[in-house]
């Protein structure tokens, strides 16, 4: 079992920025590719960005690249998605995601294991 608990959420205004973390417990983090997703209301859960076990490899949605950067630091077994130029789209709860592979996925039915979210609001 892996726990995931975010933080870092809040409310922020057009062109801002915020640091969502995702603190890992439980198995060896370093084994796990994780992935950040978000889900706006009254749409479907979708893929933000994804980095492989080592850290060396990310990948990003098309609607955040270039804005967003995800990291991980496996020594304090924590995963970052840092986001700037926010936009009112951007509204939702995030929520971080573990997969016990090398290489993270865009896909969330591949993810096991799941925190419980962190809302962004963006204003206009």
């Amino acid at each position: 079992q892996v726990q995931l608990v975010e933080s870092g959420g809040g409310l922020v205004q057009t062109g801002g920025s915020l640091r969502l973390s995702c603190l890992a417990s439980g198995r060896t983090f370093s084994n796990y590719a994780m992935g950040w997703f978000r889900q706006a209301p009254g749409k479907e859960r979708e893929f933000v960005a994804g980095i492989n076990w080592s850290g060396s490899t990310t990948y990003y949605a098309d609607s955040v690249k270039g804005r967003f950067t995800i990291s991980r630091d496996n020594a304090k077994n924590t995963v970052f998605l840092e986001m700037n130029s926010l936009k009112p789209e951007d509204t939702a709860v995030y929520y971080c995601a573990a997969d016990q592979v090398p290489r993270a996925s865009t896909y969330s039915y591949r993810y096991d294991y799941w925190g419980q979210g962190t809302e962004v609001t963006v204003s206009s």
